[in-house]
């Protein structure tokens, strides 16, 4: 029986998939991923896009049931944590330090008692300095709240995945890294949505996390 790999997080993973076909998994690493491991491996995986656009943490949280207990995942990626804080500074609507730690808690101990043998992996929220992120007409200092506030998440994210001993996959330094070879937007279109490039690189250090679970 095929094993199946969930994809979870919000617009970065959405990435125009489509509701009503499954086999239509966006023009994002989620895409990336299914293509390598399908070639590779032709049968043995059935891959799910659950990503929605805009989702924070407590989103996912709140679809838990029917997006990812419902599908019985054998794995599970995550990608959340810019909306968390990119709601805050627009709308007044993000997530605080102390919710987002305690909700993260809470969804992985929520999926470990209802589902014990799937195997999770967290990925780290990314930001560069873009259009969204570095807005000074918006506000002067938009760049070190975003930056700051999403480096909070991703410490956060991280130190769930320490406590619940599930792999990590940093992005943040790849993506700075990337950053030596060509502008912030041939990797993120805005600072924080990837290009096909950013993607692929997402792409790449997930498979090699994949490895781990």
């Amino acid at each position: 029986m095929s094993k199946i790999i969930l994809f979870q997080g919000d617009s970065i993973t959405d990435a125009g998939r489509s509701r009503e076909d499954d086999h239509y998994a966006g023009c994002g690493y989620p895409t990336l991923v299914k293509a390598d491991l399908g070639f590779e491996h032709p049968g043995e995986y059935v891959f799910y896009n659950r990503g929605i656009s805009g989702n924070r943490l407590p989103d996912v949280y709140a679809r838990i049931v029917k997006d990812i207990l419902n599908l019985k995942p054998d794995y599970m990626s995550l990608l959340i944590g810019v909306n968390d804080i990119w709601h805050g500074l627009d709308s007044g609507n993000g997530t605080g330090e102390a919710r987002f730690e305690k909700l993260y808690s809470m969804l992985i101990e929520e999926l470990r008692e209802e589902l014990p043998d799937l195997r999770i992996m967290i990925l780290e929220p990314f930001v560069l300095k873009g259009i969204a992120t570095d807005n000074t007409e918006q506000d002067p200092n938009r760049w070190e709240k975003f930056q700051g506030g999403v480096a909070a998440m991703a410490k956060l994210a991280r130190k769930t995945a320490e406590k619940y001993q599930l792999p990590f996959v940093a992005l943040q330094d790849k993506f700075e890294e990337a950053c030596e070879k060509a502008p912030e937007s041939y990797w993120l279109i805005d600072g924080v949505h990837p290009t096909a490039m950013g993607h692929e690189l997402i792409k790449r250090e997930w498979l090699k996390a994949f490895q781990l679970l």
